[in-house]
């Protein structure tokens, strides 16, 4: 005799087999949702991610002050090296020159007042009466011109010696002070164009074209 089934077992194990079917569907997606997401490919490092090179260091204040130096030395021995001996003794007199230096007495004054300016600087009696041309005996061309290029390579020393650190220390003495190590520089530039350009006319007046303008 055939045993009958009644209708509510037959709903529920059709009610499991659906939810068996939906399982074996969700489940599987749900795993791949939980699953954490992969990582980037780490970026192989080149040049658009290299460090910018760096920047160039900045020259120190002593060869700033040396380059401008060297420079007015040149044009300076240029220019005394320009007069003849014979004429080293010139001084003009047409005009207002009552009184005036020679040529000689120019380039003499200013190697003696370099002196003083850069002894002043490191502290060092510096040589007296630079008005009238100093203590140093020179006297010829020769003489005076060496005398000029050892000063201005003794203010070349000095200057090598100076640095953002010290050049407001105080200077003091009986030329352009008080001051300081950097004030001192400046006036030294000054005083030595300052003459150069005495010497410049008198070349010209002599019929001689300056070196630096040749």
């Amino acid at each position: 005799m055939k045993r009958k089934v009644s209708f509510p077992i037959l709903v529920t194990a059709a009610a499991i087999v659906l939810a068996l079917c939906f399982a074996a569907r969700v489940i599987p997606v749900h795993a791949q949702q939980a699953a954490p997401p992969a990582k980037p490919p780490a970026q192989a490092s080149g040049p658009a991610h290299a460090k910018p090179p760096a920047a160039p260091a900045k020259p120190p204040l002593s060869a700033t002050l040396r380059d401008q130096w060297k420079f007015v030395s040149q044009e300076f021995i240029a220019a005394a090296d320009a007069m003849p001996e014979e004429k080293w003794n010139f001084a003009p007199t047409n005009g207002e020159f009552k009184g005036v230096r020679t040529f000689a007495e120019q380039v003499k004054h200013v190697a003696c007042a370099n002196f003083g300016f850069f002894d002043e600087i490191e502290k060092k009696t510096p040589p007296e009466g630079c008005e009238k041309g100093g203590p140093s005996t020179a006297k010829t061309k020769a003489e005076l011109m060496q005398y000029a290029s050892q000063s201005f390579a003794y203010g070349d020393t000095v200057l090598g010696k100076i640095t953002a650190a010290n050049m407001l220390d105080k200077v003091e003495g009986p030329y352009a002070s008080p001051n300081t190590k950097i004030g001192m520089v400046m006036i030294a530039v000054w005083h030595s164009t300052d003459h150069y350009g005495q010497m410049v006319e008198y070349l010209r007046m002599n019929g001689i074209v300056p070196p630096a303008s040749r």
